[in-house]
């Protein structure tokens, strides 16, 4: 088993038909292996947060998911129901459209709302890099972090231009510095590419198929 790749996992489920008997699942793996997190959408949040009790283990929401097309208070609405339901850690998406078009006020009004409301919860905002230039992840990540958040991501996995990549977080970390959080989501399926997210500078890696690292 790989510990020191499974510490660094947020083990994921996020697919619409997700039930209660998959969250129970994932939290019972993500105890057993003692990954980072549990990230789920806002539904299960309560759940989560209830079965990993008074453990290492901290639940994980997903806001504006997976399309960051929403109103900035709508996003920051759903932040403080996801804090308030027990989520230690939130993982916002972009909006892709206006970061897109170069309206840069936009983004950075969006993260910095849901970031008034955060609290004391980790910010992790989602870039979708596969959706962007080099330039365009590099503006992403620099909005972000001027906006206070600790970490950015590279992907949600559902956009159809692809997940993570290699070149994406070396980019980020590049832009970012040593001291804010990469988190690398999107295709990670195997020891292989966890080892290759984190040397190019991942600090957390985002998994559904976190199994394949136990296995491995």
């Amino acid at each position: 088993m790989r510990s020191d790749l499974l510490a660094l996992v947020d083990h994921t489920a996020l697919k619409p038909e997700t039930t209660r008997a998959d969250v129970d699942t994932l939290c019972d793996e993500a105890l057993r292996w003692n990954v980072a997190s549990v990230c789920v959408n806002g539904a299960w949040v309560s759940s989560v947060a209830e079965r990993l009790a008074g453990s290492d283990v901290v639940a994980c929401s997903v806001v504006g998911f997976p399309l960051g097309a929403m109103e900035p208070n709508a996003i920051a609405h759903e932040t403080i129901r996801a804090l308030e339901d027990g989520a230690a850690e939130i993982d916002m998406v972009v909006p892709i459209g206006p970061l897109l078009a170069g309206d840069e006020a936009t983004v950075a009004t969006t993260i910095r709302t849901v970031r008034s409301v955060n609290g004391l919860g980790l910010l992790k905002v989602i870039l979708e890099t596969g959706a962007l230039s080099d330039e365009q992840i590099a503006l992403a990540s620099r909005i972000a972090v001027g906006e206070g958040a600790e970490f950015v991501k590279t992907s949600t996995g559902f956009h159809p231009s692809g997940g993570a990549t290699v070149d994406a977080v070396r980019i980020m970390r590049e832009t970012v510095g040593p001291d804010v959080g990469i988190k690398a989501s999107g295709g990670i399926r195997t020891v292989a590419d966890a080892e290759a997210m984190v040397a190019a500078g991942a600090t957390r890696l985002g998994m559904s198929a976190t199994g394949a690292l136990a296995a491995e």
